[in-house]
């Protein structure tokens, strides 16, 4: 069976953050290779002893990509910035703000603008449209 040369990426000398961090990339893609690949293999049969064992090693590798994550976020400081305001701009998306202020986070200072409370958002319909 073919593997991975574990040695492929190395340099003769030590990582610097950011090389580990395109490493660690690469080690989150595997990850989640393995969790679909699982998930097919729940799909694709009744066997529910098999089923048990392969949710449980799903999840360890669920498990094992959030960690990989967490890690990018100390070694990538620009990829820790992008995590934070895509947080602030999931929030605004799922409030109905407008796709400029969702667009404005992370530009002008801190965080763009605010979004309108849910309730607030103005929502066109034709009746508002009317001359």
């Amino acid at each position: 069976m073919p593997q991975t040369d574990p040695f492929h990426s190395l340099v003769p000398r030590k990582m610097t953050d950011s090389e580990l961090a395109r490493s660690i990339r690469l080690n989150i893609e595997a990850e989640l290779d393995a969790i679909n690949l699982y998930a097919a293999h729940i799909d694709a049969t009744d066997n529910e002893e098999a089923k048990a064992v392969l949710r449980h090693v799903m999840d360890e590798e669920r498990e094992h990509a959030a960690l990989f994550w967490q890690l990018i976020a100390r070694l990538d400081p620009e990829q820790a910035q992008h995590a934070q305001e895509a947080v602030e701009k999931f929030r605004l998306i799922i409030s109905g703000a407008p796709h400029e202020s969702v667009e404005a986070v992370g530009k002008e200072g801190k965080g763009g603008a605010e979004a309108p409370e849910p309730s607030i958002v103005k929502r066109l319909t034709v009746g508002n449209m009317r001359p």
